[in-house]
């Protein structure tokens, strides 16, 4: 493999191949491409080298000499904003309590609207936290007579790289009444003799409704504003039926135990916030045109199988996650906004 074993080749990297064919991907898809997605890869491909100046230490000792070149900064950078990625773990950290139970809720809108979402993310991204957090704050005031609380990180992507947007929120089980006069502890689901009481937060279908139905409300009220571009309204309209007629999957995963750490989940959820769709780590090689990496696989058994893609349509599913200019990928809801 292209990875350093004996260290005799360099370790393969995401950056590493962006730097190597993005003059080849921008000369075949120069027209296809925003202004925006163009001076991103041009950063990523300076990064770490010598345009971006930097310093240069020297060793008393032996007199030689090393360059350390600054870095491009941009979120979408593999190799960038690691700090950045610790500063919002900390400061998010702050909000948790250690006597509460903490579930994390995961909202997905179905793949027959990812057309639709890929030509008009920024509104719709926008429409998908706030539909998620509509959604949340009337089950729980509903359900749990409390007031909501949230954080959540937006993730556009599924293993393969394929555009797959759903939102990961980490919400408290308890909180305050509605009218903030008292404090209203999680519940829990009955005991039984084989099954010990797990916390619950409410129902996950009445929830992925009412989440399905802020959403399509939202798209429709946005194409009747005319900020949504549109090809053919009949066949937007055709989808938004269909997919109103099905059920949204909306995931909610309680405390594994009872003394999981809250913070374990904040930390899953920064590896997502900066970097892009795909680890280092899951490359295996580049190897006769195409680019080698694990994925999970289809068959629901949570194996990790080998998948490849040619080297620029990869490159071309790795741009498809490069948010719009000074969009807001993680937000803060009820209680903790």
């Amino acid at each position: 493999t292209a990875r350093a074993g004996s260290g005799q080749q360099p370790a393969l990297t995401v950056a590493s191949i962006l730097k190597q064919y993005t003059e080849s991907f921008v000369e075949r898809y120069h027209g296809h491409l925003s202004c925006h997605v163009e001076s991103t890869l041009l950063r990523i491909g300076f990064c770490r080298t010598a345009p971006m100046k930097g310093r240069v230490y020297r060793c008393p000792s032996c007199d030689s000499k090393v360059p350390v070149y600054n870095s491009c900064t941009d979120r979408h950078c593999p190799q960038c904003m690691g700090a950045r990625r610790a500063d919002w773990v900390n400061q998010t950290a702050q909000l948790l309590r250690a006597d509460t139970a903490y579930f994390q809720v995961v909202f997905t809108i179905p793949d027959k609207l990812s057309s639709l979402v890929l030509g008009n993310r920024r509104p719709l991204y926008r429409l998908l936290f706030r539909s998620a957090a509509s959604a949340l704050q009337r089950s729980i005031g509903k359900e749990c007579g409390m007031q909501a609380a949230a954080t959540m990180v937006l993730h556009t992507w599924n293993q393969r790289l394929g555009h797959h947007p759903h939102i990961h929120a980490l919400v408290p089980g308890s909180g305050p009444s509605l009218d903030g006069s008292q404090w209203v502890p999680c519940r829990y689901t009955q005991a039984t003799r084989k099954k010990p009481a797990q916390p619950f937060l409410v129902d996950n279908k009445e929830l992925g409704r009412r989440f399905r139905g802020s959403y399509v409300r939202g798209v429709r009220r946005l194409i009747r504003a005319g900020v949504l571009e549109i090809d053919d309204l009949v066949q937007i309209n055709a989808v938004l039926a269909e997919v109103q007629a099905c059920d949204w999957v909306v995931y909610i995963q309680p405390p594994p135990t009872e003394t999981s750490d809250p913070e374990d989940v904040l930390k899953y959820l920064a590896r997502y916030m900066t970097g892009g769709p795909i680890s280092d780590r899951r490359l295996i090689e580049v190897k006769d045109g195409r680019v080698h990496f694990w994925a999970r696989s289809s068959d629901k058994s949570g194996r990790q199988v080998p998948v490849s893609l040619p080297i620029l349509e990869f490159i071309r599913c790795w741009t498809l996650h490069i948010l719009p200019k000074g969009f807001t990928k993680t937000r803060r809801y009820g209680g903790w906004s």
